[in-house]
């Protein structure tokens, strides 16, 4: 589907597909969701779907894209691939943006309620989601994490701090339900957000710390 669709007038029977879409899929998931009642809802004839996309198929790996660019025009990551920024600042910009983009409760919501439901219950659209928008960010933060530390590390290392310092950050989104009965005040307002943020920085800079360290002084 020609990208300029998604940024054309949201009456646009593809867009409004695509909203709906959005909207559908998040609540039921792929399998339950019906092609008809998405047609339904957007108020377009069902060959419609067939016309744009193919198929119900070719409708959710299309919704799950507009979900993820829907997400980064207002979550960028741009900063954090500044090369000519220290690897400690833009590791700070970056879990910035991850853990905000994560506990996003805007209209946004059901954007990343339908990406984590892909997540809980992969389809085949999920290889394609990862190839492009999850591995370019990956990329960013193992880079990052490269130059940290020093350029010594092999990668199944990289890999996994890439993982320990996303899962600091994911803790937050799929533990919500029990953070705001337990640790209400890491994520209270924007400010808290920031400061959880931070946190994860500067625990994640200190674990790197020690790894350098290691990896100069081994036993």
């Amino acid at each position: 589907m020609p990208e300029a669709h998604l940024t054309a007038n949201p009456e646009l029977p593809i867009n409004r597909l695509l909203q709906i879409a959005v909207e559908v899929f998040a609540e039921h998931g792929f399998r339950d969701a019906t092609v008809r009642d998405i047609c339904a809802r957007a108020n377009v004839n069902v060959a419609a779907v067939n016309y744009y996309f193919r198929s119900k198929e070719g409708l959710y790996i299309e919704a799950l894209t507009f979900a993820f660019a829907e997400i980064n025009k207002h979550h960028s990551y741009e900063a954090a691939q500044d090369s000519s920024l220290p690897p400690e600042q833009r590791l700070h910009l970056f879990i910035n943006y991850f853990l905000n983009k994560l506990l996003d409760d805007s209209h946004l919501g059901v954007q990343g309620k339908l990406i984590s439901r892909e997540i809980a219950e992969p389809t085949k659209a999920l290889d394609i989601i990862i190839a492009k928008a999850v591995i370019p960010q990956c990329t960013v933060l193992e880079d990052i994490i490269g130059r940290l530390l020093g350029g010594r590390a092999d990668k199944i290392t990289l890999q996994r701090c890439v993982m320990s310092i996303l899962g600091q950050c994911l803790m937050f989104k799929h533990s919500r339900s029990i953070i705001d009965r337990l640790f209400p005040e890491a994520i209270a307002d924007q400010a808290a957000i920031q400061a959880s943020a931070q946190h994860i920085a500067v625990f994640s800079l200190a674990a790197i710390k020690q790894l350098n360290l290691a990896t100069e002084s081994p036993l």
